[in-house]
Order: C-alpha cells, then sequence, then structure tokens
C-alpha cells in the first residue's frame, strides 16, 4: 500500500494502477459504486492526476489480514480552490492487489 500513495503522489498513472486488480471496483462508503474494473479506476485517476497540487498524506494506517484502513489528508484542486480534506480509504487486498476500495471524506478545508 505504501508504492500505492508514493505512485498516486508522483501521478504515475501506470504504476499506481499496477496496484489494483483487474476487476476492482471503488465505492463511495458504503455502497454508492464510483468505478468498476482497471479501464474506469484509471480513467478516474488521469483526470485526477491532472490537478496540479495533488498530494495524499498518510496520517495513520491500520492492517488486519486483507483489509487495511488508511487515514489521510489530501490536498487537491477542487472547484471552488485548492484545499485540503480528510479521506479515510478502506482497502481489501487479495493477492496482493486492491481488489475493493471504499472511500469516504470529510468536508473540504480551502486554503
Amino acid at each position: 500500500m505504501e508504492g500505492q500513495l508514493r505512485a498516486y503522489n508522483a501521478k504515475d498513472i501506470d504504476t499506481f494502477m499496477a496496484y489494483w486488480a483487474e476487476d476492482a471496483r471503488i465505492y463511495q462508503h458504503p455502497d454508492t459504486l464510483l468505478a468498476s474494473g482497471v479501464e474506469a479506476i484509471r480513467a478516474r485517476h488521469i483526470v485526477r492526476f491532472q490537478e496540479p497540487n495533488l498530494h495524499g498524506r498518510l496520517l495513520h494506517r491500520v492492517a488486519v489480514d486483507a483489509t487495511v484502513v488508511d487515514h489521510e489528508v489530501v490536498t487537491r484542486t477542487f472547484p471552488e480552490g485548492p484545499g485540503t480534506v480528510e479521506v479515510i480509504g478502506i482497502y481489501e487486498v487479495t493477492g496482493g492487489r486492491i481488489s475493493r476500495a471504499w472511500f469516504t471524506l470529510g468536508t473540504p478545508v480551502l486554503s
């Protein structure tokens, strides 16, 4: 998971995608499907990686068996302007790749 965050911060789409299973799914917690399959996940992140100030900072990580929970602060460019948002990411890892992920976002704080 550390490599996935490094690739995210480097905006390295190919390395980032290497951490995702072919049939991976991303949800807004608890069950709103945002992307299904690597092509949809790739497309979603290509757009995100265009943000000039994009950066995730890991605050805390807990891992139990195949479940990893990250608490991060993500710097982004929102439609209203640059700022940060707290994110909880829950990852299910199967065979060394992310098979499902759920995200909960706090309220963005503009710079």
